[in-house]
This record gives C-alpha cells, structure tokens and sequence, in this order.
C-alpha cells in the first residue's frame, strides 16, 4: 500500500463544511467509546451497527449527513482503542494498559472515506466530497502523479486539517518495488546525541538538531500566543503561527530522516541497528528533548519501510553491554557516559566509543542473523530458498468424513 498526500485548496465556506464533517467524524468515535462502557457495544459489529443506530438518531441530525463507510471508519478506529486496552490487559502491560479516552476539539484531525463519498476525476487534479456535508470540489496541489494509477486502486481518502491548511491523503493499493544491486557492504549503526549515529566504519552523521535551532523563533511565538485574551482572534493567530512554526520543523526532520535512511539502505546489503525503547528513555528529563529532538525511532520507522522496497534486511539487536564490550576481544571495559574512548586493557585495542559499540551491533546482528536464516531456511541475500518455492499437497484431514444422508 501507498499513501500520496495532497493538498485541499477550496473556499472558506468549504473549510467550515470540512471542518463539520470532522466533527461529526469525533462524535461518531466518542459515541461508540461511551456505548462500550455503558455495555452497549461489545464487539467490532456491534459498533457497526451503532453507527446505524446514531444516524436514525432524531436528536443528532448531523450524524446522517456524514457517509455511512465514513462512520464505519470512525467506529474502526473506536474499537481499535477497545481492542488495543484489550489486548494489553491480557499481556499484562505494566504500568497504564491505555483505557479508551475521548478525543477533544484540537487542530490536527481528519475524516475517513472508504469507498464512496468523495469522487476523484479523471484527470487526477480535482477531488470532490459528496456527502450530506456537501463540501464540494477541491483542487489538489502536490508533487505526487496519481495517473500512474487506476482510480479502483484508491481503497482510501483521509481529509486531514493541519495548522497550515487541508490535506487529502489517498491509500493506493500498489507495492512498491526497487532493484538493487548489491554493494557487498554491511553495516552497524550506534545512535547518539552528539552525532546522530556512528558506523561500523568510523563514519559520523552530525546530529541536524532542528527543534534547538528553531528553538528561540518558537520560545517567542509561545510569549506572544500567551499574551493574547483566550477565545479572541488574535489568540487564534498567533495559536496558528505558533502550529506552523512547529510543523516546520517536524516536516525538516522527518525529510531529513527519510532521506539519510534510503541512502543507508541502498548503500549496504545488511544494516544492524539497536532496538532502543525510546519511551523508557525519553523519561529522563534531562535528555528527553534532545533525545525526541534526534528522532531516533523515525529513523528507525524508515529503515524498516525502505528494507521492504530494497530487499535489504534490517536487524534490531539488544542494545546490552554493546558500548561495554570490547569489539576485540570481547572483554567487558566498564566505562561511564562521559568516557568517549573505547581503551581496552586485555588486548589494548583502541577506538571511538560509538564505533566499538556500533561494531558489537553488526556482530550481534550477523549472530542473530545466522540463527534465524537456519531456521527459517532463507539465505543471506534476503532471498527465498528455491527448494521452498514448490507447492506442499495439503496433508489429509484427521476427521472422518460425514455419511451422505439418504
């Protein structure tokens, strides 16, 4: 599946009607999260047919006008929460297991559309909602060509309200494939602060840093909005230059990320990484913003998206003693944070820290590797073993055969 995402460009009139049709989107969800603690929803149908039960509703005359696989969308998302609370409770999650909360008015939300209410024409450049909304047509702005593609391979459109304007993001049921040839390199990668990884080389990316940068620019914009009377327009402004601020530079850092990722990918056959949690870490509140700022976890989200499309395999190792141990020897070299230098005394090997650790990564993986490839029967090279390409006849069935009945 693809996801391309486009701009809305329309009328006032039309936002204030996209805007409705979001929020009748919200009541739908919180509706069916309020029916399931009052036990009137208890599974993925029963939210189904609540969505009928609100738009027969007298009292919610809005609820009708929203499209019946748009509120079916909504309700999916509902029992998602419900099946995700669920499902932690049984696996014993320490700490909170996610209860189903309501979602409140912000500005970052969306509507859904299956299959119907919205038209997309034939020249891929216009998008209309159909709806009881009735929002009308909208042009689309974006670098994507969606000609490639047959409008019965959009399952999806998402109307999306950011801080600098409206979206559609359009889910495309195409796999992406690229060739590759191989470069007979592969790799370990040890993340940081100071720079944003070290490899299995020596090689360092320095850390772009883009929330520290723009830090001043939003600290201002966050004086100005806190001046402002609540509930005025110029409150409303200044809320908005201060979104836009902060979507800039979460659109730089992801760009930086994605691009840094496919150049990793496409650079090596086999990329070892860390499998950090970064929710754990993020709760030192020394460390939290630099470490949200770095973006590990989006790099990593990238990294396993572009293995897919490039056959090259990624390997999340656990990232115990790896900064410890000697790539050496093996040795474990205690050492606190603020020791840079890798300086074993069993074998005298010296090095970079995040290059010893990002080499005890590769090692790691490549162990780990090795394992699973004798499992599994897949080779090296990401590809499948041709003796496992045949068809397997089905076994027979242990269970007797029923007797016709005469």
């Amino acid at each position: 599946m693809l996801v391309y995402e486009m701009k809305l460009e329309g009328i006032n009139d039309q936002y204030r009607r996209l805007d409705e049709a979001i929020r009748t989107g919200r009541f739908i969800r919180n509706s069916i999260i309020k029916a399931w603690m009052n036990g009137e929803v208890k599974s993925r149908n029963d939210a189904y047919a609540y969505c009928k039960v609100l738009a027969d509703n007298p009292e919610f005359p809005w609820a009708s006008q929203l499209n019946s696989m748009a509120r079916q969308a909504h309700a999916e998302r509902a029992w998602a929460s419900i099946e995700r609370f669920y499902r932690n409770c049984k696996a014993k999650v320490s700490g909170k297991k996610g209860y189903p909360q309501f979602k409140k008015e912000q500005v970052r939300a969306s509507v859904e559309y299956k299959t119907s209410g919205y038209k997309l024409s034939e020249d891929r450049r216009y998008l209309t909602l159909t709806d009881g909304f009735k929002a009308g047509t909208f042009k689309l702005w974006g670098s994507r060509d969606l000609h490639f593609y047959q409008l019965d391979q959009v399952k999806r459109v998402r109307v999306v309200r950011r801080h600098d304007g409206y979206y559609a993001q359009f889910l495309i049921d195409h796999t992406r494939e690229e060739n590759k040839e191989l470069t007979g390199k592969q790799t370990g990668l040890d993340v940081g602060l100071n720079h944003f990884y070290t490899d299995s080389f020596g090689s360092k990316i320095d850390n772009p840093r883009f929330l520290r940068k723009d830090e001043k620019k939003l600290k201002k914009l966050q004086r100005r909005l806190s001046r402002t009377q609540k509930g005025s327009k110029n409150r409303a402004k200044a809320r908005n230059r201060l979104g836009r601020a902060h979507l800039s530079v979460s659109r730089r850092r992801n760009d930086w990320v994605c691009k840094l990722a496919q150049h990793v990918i496409r650079s090596n056959d086999l990329v070892a990484i860390e499998n950090l949690k970064v929710r754990n870490m993020v709760k030192n509140h020394h460390l939290a913003k630099s470490i949200s700022d770095a973006a590990w976890y989006r790099f990593r989200e990238w990294l396993e998206y572009f293995s897919k499309i490039y056959g090259v395999p990624v390997i999340a190792v656990e990232p115990k003693f790896t900064s410890q141990n000697c790539s050496s020897c093996g040795e474990k070299v205690a050492k606190t944070l603020s020791t840079r230098t890798h300086q074993c005394p069993h074998c005298k090997y010296v090095a970079d820290r995040d290059e010893n650790a990002a080499i005890n990564i590769l090692k790691l993986a490549l162990k780990q590797w090795a394992n699973t490839v004798g499992q599994t029967g897949i080779n090296a090279s990401g590809e499948t073993d041709p003796c496992l390409n045949g068809e397997t006849q089905a076994s027979k069935s242990t269970r007797r055969k029923r007797k016709a009945k005469e």
